[in-house]
This record gives structure tokens, C-alpha cells and sequence, in this order.
């Protein structure tokens, strides 16, 4: 496995943002499918519905229901097609991982769960790159070994 996304990742690949054309390129670029877990799908359509939620309650925030669908059924076509894969992760060993990770990091740079748990994903899952556009997720995985080449 050469690479392995997070969630800023995936939405600059399926909403049109400004990291957009990196991520496209990347992808583009892969030898084969981009493989994701159960975990970063899950994280990624939470965020899309709770976009859609922030936007229906106040329109100038979030996604559209129109825009937010688009991003899900974009995502779902991919993983029909194989372009993006679910592989299995080893689950106790990625939380070991992060907990070591939170133990080292979170005090002095303020990491988040979820990204800790990208990270150590990443980590357990023997990458070469991890592919984010989030400053401090960056941070914590160069300082981790792994290549951040966006």
C-alpha cells in the first residue's frame, strides 16, 4: 500500500474546493485504487451529512442537499467501479498506536481523535505517503516518518 487519505483528502477529491486539483491529480496518478477504511468512509459521509444539516439551518454554511448527494453518489460510484477500496485494518493495533501518538502529541500540538486515528491508521497500515491537506494532521504524521507529498 503506497498511500493512505484522510478525510480532507477525500473532500477536496469529491466537493470543489481549493485543494481540489491536487487531490484529482494525485488520484489520477495511482496505480491502482485508492484504499480507505470502514473508518475514514464513515468519518467523511458523517461530515457530508452534517454539512448538509449546517447548511439546511443556515443557507450561507455547509453543503446543499444537492451538492452533499453529489459528493455521497460520487463516492459510492468509485467504490462500485474500484477505484477507491475498502481494505481491512488491524483495529487494536491501530488504537495502540494512536494512543501512543496522543500520548506524545496531543498535549504540546492540540491533535484531534479522529486525525490521531487517521494517523496511526496510516502508520500500522505501513504507507509510504499520508495524503492531507490539515496543517496539524500534517505535522503530526511528518513527524511520525511518513511523507506528506500535498
Amino acid at each position: 500500500m503506497r498511500a493512505y487519505p484522510d478525510t480532507s483528502f477525500l473532500c477536496a477529491l469529491y466537493r470543489l474546493q481549493v485543494n481540489s486539483v491536487d487531490a484529482a491529480a494525485y488520484f489520477a496518478d495511482m496505480p491502482g485504487p485508492l484504499e480507505v477504511t470502514t473508518l475514514l468512509l464513515y468519518e467523511f459521509r458523517q461530515a457530508v451529512r452534517f454539512q448538509i444539516r449546517l447548511n439546511r439551518h443556515e443557507p450561507s454554511k455547509g453543503y446543499s442537499r444537492t451538492e452533499g448527494s453529489k459528493m455521497l453518489a460520487d463516492l459510492k460510484s468509485d467504490l462500485v467501479r474500484g477505484e477507491v477500496r475498502t481494505i481491512p485494518a488491524p483495529w487494536p493495533q491501530i488504537h495502540l498506536a494512536a494512543e501512543r501518538l496522543s500520548e506524545l502529541y496531543t498535549d504540546a500540538s492540540g491533535h484531534r481523535a479522529m486525525d490521531i486515528l487517521h494517523v496511526a491508521t496510516a502508520i500500522e497500515l505501513g504507507v509510504e505517503e499520508f495524503l492531507t491537506f490539515d496543517g496539524n494532521q500534517k505535522k503530526l504524521a511528518e513527524a511520525e516518518g511518513l511523507a506528506v507529498p500535498l
